[in-house]
């Protein structure tokens, strides 16, 4: 596995602080080998490490609670600075205390978990300053390439922007890519969250994910989902599609951006734009491969950006939309994004907003062409090329 050296890089200044360390993501993003990576790190300067691993069941029966993680913790370090990596410890009862006790006696204690609610509101009070986090994504477009080399397969543009970014996937080729995939939007989706939520209307529940995933890169809002429920489940209200939302968001599985406007309508805070956590998860709903490349190469865009560390919102300029303001370290970034403006019609339509802007900030068109569409004051940049970058600071 690729060592993810922009990762390790941000949790390394840590190591020996009592600072609890939390990695967390979505499943199966790779949090489990980071924290292996790191160990490997550790083992290099200190023999006294532990490692436990709760989604193995027969770790979680013998460690399934405070109590019992923090007798087997004291009876088998060794004197002096103990390094503790506990692997999904949103498994054991009471962890929260469990790891505020560990941090006091000489531990630097890392843990990873796949639920938001390890950050939620309950905890960071609990914590109480006491912790750092580190979120962590699937691949991003170098990430698969360097993995894919390193599995001498091939990987394109393409099948980035059809199949994603989860590690293990890259493994896998055609039916094989597909069933693994499917088994993990099961476990992912539908599994962890009927369970962990106790969510009764499942065929409700189901409904409600499928048309989301599938409306990634779109504006909506919580009354359009309701409405579009309505017409099938008697049961449905606006405040259990909030609620079922919020289960998506908390697993990592989708992230809602706002509108930023200029005139800050207060309509539009009722909207927000939904991108999936990777673009496989509307993929793999599709029928006879008529993948949507459209949404899914935008949604490729925003992961990225993300990944290169910039804070992002929709751009709304006197009723027009600009797909992202893209911003960090005080720069600020108008993005439009599109599979082609070859037509004349998207052509326009991608361009026009850029008219409503002065030229204070950087404008850019990002689509797939290999024609340079750049103008004077509008960039283009080929999507081949942007996945390559490490950040906008690179365009001149």
């Amino acid at each position: 596995m690729i060592l993810r050296e922009k990762y390790i890089n941000k949790i390394r200044p840590f190591y020996e602080s009592d600072l609890i360390k939390i990695i967390t993501g979505i499943r199966r993003c790779g949090k489990s080998v980071i924290l292996s990576q790191v160990m490997e790190e550790v083992n290099k300067i200190s023999n006294n490490v532990i490692y436990l691993n709760f989604e193995d069941k027969l770790t979680l029966n013998r460690i399934n609670n405070c109590d019992v993680l923090l007798k087997y913790v004291e009876d088998n370090r060794k004197k002096g600075k103990c390094y503790l990596f506990l692997d999904e410890i949103q498994e054991v009862k009471d962890w929260a205390k469990a790891c505020k006790t560990l941090r006091l006696h000489d531990n630097s204690v890392f843990i990873t978990g796949s639920n938001s609610k390890l950050l939620s509101k309950e905890f960071t009070k609990e914590f109480s300053g006491r912790y750092v986090s580190f979120r962590i994504r699937p691949f991003v477009y170098k990430e698969i390439l360097e993995y894919s080399k390193e599995l001498k397969k091939e990987c394109n543009v393409t099948d980035y922007l059809i199949w994603g970014g989860f590690p293990k996937r890259v493994e896998f080729d055609g039916e094989a890519r597909r069933m693994y995939l499917n088994d993990l939007e099961d476990t992912i989706v539908i599994n962890d969250l009927i369970n962990r939520y106790k969510i009764r209307k499942v065929d409700l529940f189901k409904s409600l994910v499928n048309f989301i995933l599938q409306s990634n890169s779109r504006v909506i809002s919580s009354k359009s989902i309701y409405e579009y429920l309505n017409n099938n489940f008697n049961n449905c209200s606006i405040n259990t599609v909030i609620k079922y939302i919020g289960y998506l968001e908390e697993a990592y599985i989708i992230e809602k951006i706002k509108p930023y406007s200029t005139k800050k309508k207060s309509e539009l805070k009722y909207y927000f734009k939904i991108y999936n956590e990777d673009v496989f998860l509307n993929s793999i709903k599709v029928v006879n491969n008529r993948y949507d490349l459209t949404h899914n190469l935008e949604n490729i865009v925003y992961n990225e950006l993300i990944y290169m560390g910039y804070n992002m919102n929709v751009f709304y300029i006197n009723n027009n939309e600009i797909d992202f303001l893209a911003q960090k370290d005080g720069k600020s970034y108008y993005i439009q994004v599109a599979y082609s403006v070859e037509d004349g019609k998207a052509y326009e339509r991608e361009f026009r907003p850029f008219a409503k802007l002065d030229n204070t900030n950087k404008k850019i068109l990002i689509t797939n062409d290999d024609i340079d569409y750049s103008t004077s004051t509008i960039t283009h940049i080929k999507l081949k090329d942007f996945l390559l970058m490490e950040s906008l600071e690179e365009i001149k």
